[in-house]
């Protein structure tokens, strides 16, 4: 059950809590548009998109194009065009190309695309090979793919990061801008590589925690030039949670969950300005933000989930009313949560088995409901319009409506499983599956 603490949070409208998130995506375009992992304000939810509530392979399917080779990256969409990650194996064909290869030897020579796709007919404008090279060491044997990390585009720049293989910026025209080389991960028990890098202005934040700590570090790099702003070393091991960037009055601040110490870095400096007890080993959901809270949970070999007021927080925050709330059970493996008018809503493990909590107090709306059609989830749930869109990997995308009381509005099945998590412009909704790309919007 939950542990409750008195909340004495700095509350703020949504709206405001929403464009001070991510202070970079202000713009109404970037509000708009599906710019990054989860969307305009990093959180799953969009406040302009109006998607379809229900779909089928014929029905309201503008377009489906084949995605060559594998990748679990979500798209992201600017303007008339969406940008695609994948990792294609050289020599290899028809439905292989698609298979997962993490468990394979040789692991065989990979070509890292970046794909630039037309919003209006699927089209492909352009694309580029990244680079081609052989991975170093395997990926999850059934999950694992080596383009799991999502492109960030900020309208006048591409950013494709393929980790161990490299950061590159494009121009929108797919014009090569300057390239980065981090080295290469190594992960424990070879689970593979798929943290996202988060923007904020000029800056680009990445997360590098592998095996055993040795070589961990955090580091904050010029999106202009790839030039490196400030690097800290960390003492963490395999981090895959895209960190979150906040701005805390006036100051934006870096939330990073991990399993021996949460943390939050001013992204001028780097300079910890929080900490806290960390979650469970191998943190995988990407944490949330709203009203002064932020919300960091995990679920490998243990729950845990944290809510933590952050306009106060200073230095080590354990047992300290900046800890409001925490949970011990039913939290998520893979899925991050999403968080709507006030509540917060996650799955269990990598199962079709949600919660909703009311996100200020911690009281549970309802826990462990089932999503019937849905067994299993790796995607992460996106909201607009009052509806929350969950992607099963089995090819069902359950919609539900929010609020405090499950109510299922539809189940939409098509022919493609799906761990990518959707994205949502306008009245379009994008699905990227194992071998497809679907966009999805009202048809006549």
């Amino acid at each position: 059950m939950a542990l409750i603490r008195p909340l004495v949070a700095l509350v703020v409208p949504a709206a405001a809590v929403w464009l001070t998130a991510h202070p970079s995506a202000q713009s109404a375009d970037s509000l708009r548009y599906w710019p990054q992992w989860r969307g305009p304000y990093a959180s799953g939810v969009s406040t302009t998109a109006n998607p379809p509530l229900e779909w089928s392979e014929t029905k309201n399917i503008k377009w489906k194009v084949e995605v060559p080779g594998r990748g679990s990256a979500t798209p992201v969409v600017w303007n008339d065009r969406l940008f695609v990650l994948t990792a294609v194996p050289v020599g290899v064909s028809g439905e292989a190309q698609h298979a997962a290869r993490g468990g394979l030897r040789p692991r065989g020579v990979h070509r890292f695309l970046v794909l630039a796709i037309d919003r209006k007919t699927g089209r492909t404008l352009w694309e580029r090979v990244a680079t081609e090279a052989e991975p170093h060491e395997a990926s999850h044997t059934d999950n694992g793919t080596w383009a799991s990390s999502s492109p960030i585009t900020d309208g006048d720049s591409v950013f494709a990061y393929f980790e161990s293989f490299g950061l590159y910026a494009y121009d929108m025209n797919g014009t090569p801008k300057w390239k980065k080389d981090l080295g290469d991960k190594r992960m424990r028990n070879q689970f593979g590589e798929g943290s996202t890098p988060a923007l904020h202005g000029n800056t680009i934040v990445i997360v590098w925690d592998h095996l055993n700590g040795d070589g961990s570090f955090i580091v904050a790099l010029d999106k202009r030039d790839g030039r490196e702003l400030w690097r800290v070393e960390r003492e963490e091991i395999d981090t895959w949670a895209t960190p979150l960037i906040i701005e805390v009055n006036g100051r934006p601040q870096v939330i990073v969950p991990a399993m021996k110490r949460n943390r939050s870095y001013d992204l001028a400096t780097g300079s910890v300005v929080w900490e806290s007890d960390g979650l469970t080993m191998n943190p995988i959901p990407s944490p949330v933000y709203a009203d002064g809270m932020v919300y960091l949970m995990s679920g490998f070999q243990g729950n845990d989930l944290m809510a933590i007021r952050v306009a106060d927080a200073r230095g080590n925050i354990d047992n300290t009313p900046n800890v409001v709330w925490t949970l011990n059970r039913d939290t998520p493996y893979v899925p991050s949560p999403v968080l709507v008018d006030g509540t917060l809503y996650f799955l269990k493990t990598n199962s079709g088995v949600l919660s909703a909590f009311d996100a200020k107090t911690g009281k549970p709306h309802y826990q462990n409901q089932r999503l019937d059609g849905v067994p299993n989830v790796f995607a992460s749930p996106a909201a607009a319009q009052g509806r929350i869109y969950i992607p099963g990997r089995e090819g069902t995308t359950i919609v539900i409506g929010s609020g405090p009381s499950y109510e299922v509005l539809a189940k939409n099945t098509l022919d493609d499983g799906f761990d990518a998590s959707p994205a949502m412009v306008d009245t379009e909704l994008f699905l990227r599956g194992q071998k497809f790309l679907y966009c999805i919007s009202q048809t006549p």
